[in-house]
């Protein structure tokens, strides 16, 4: 039986692109626990300048360190956009100031276009779980880790009413980077806005 998702980090050559290990797995988890959604059990990591990533609609990226794409990376990440792919990108600085911040929004904007502030009303905080207050905010955020703010809206490129890029300065990649063993210490598990993502990424 073929998977219905593959959960996909992508590469790419400047920056730590592998910096959230445990993220692929923890979401994978979650996935399966909660959907109906035939998920592969196993995460794959792409390179951002090769055409394998046009058969993942949703991909994910993060890191700490300055991010320059290269030419080839730029025209695939636009194209792969273009095409219906969402990427997901995570700040693991949860800093406006930071490097990650600064740099990887210059390059989404010179691939794909400038990103505004999505509405915590948009259909993807519905997509399975209910969000009413938008993105949940992290620990880090809650404990003034990073800027020193909770970020209350995350950041999108739209094509039309589709997010192409969704932007995260919460530091998603932290709150989640654990084993999903770990679940049931938890009262509420706090990758369900994970789920969201992906089954918005499906279905959309």
């Amino acid at each position: 039986m073929s998977a219905d998702f593959t959960f996909c980090t992508v590469q790419y050559d400047s920056g730590d692109w592998d910096s959230a290990p445990l993220v692929p797995a923890n979401l994978i988890d979650s996935v399966a626990r909660y959907t109906s959604i035939r998920v592969a059990p196993t995460g794959v990591s792409v390179p951002l300048g090769s055409r394998d990533i046009f058969r993942y609609p949703l991909a994910y990226l993060t890191g700490h360190l300055p991010v320059r794409f290269t030419d080839l990376e730029r025209r695939t990440l636009r194209e792969y956009c273009d095409r219906g792919g969402l990427l997901f990108v995570d700040d693991h600085n949860h800093d406006v100031d930071g490097v990650f911040h600064k740099t990887c929004t210059d390059e989404i904007a010179r691939a794909v276009g400038p990103m505004k502030e999505l509405s915590n009303a948009h259909p993807l905080f519905n997509s399975f779980f209910t969000f009413e207050d938008g993105p949940p905010a992290t620990s880090h955020e809650l404990n003034g880790w990073g800027d020193n703010l909770i970020h209350k809206h995350l950041q999108a490129v739209l094509h039309g009413d589709r997010i192409a890029v969704l932007y995260s300065n919460k530091d998603y990649s932290s709150e989640w980077g654990y084993h999903p063993d770990n679940k049931r210490f938890m009262s509420v598990d706090n990758t369900k806005f994970g789920v969201n993502v992906v089954v918005y990424a499906l279905t959309r």
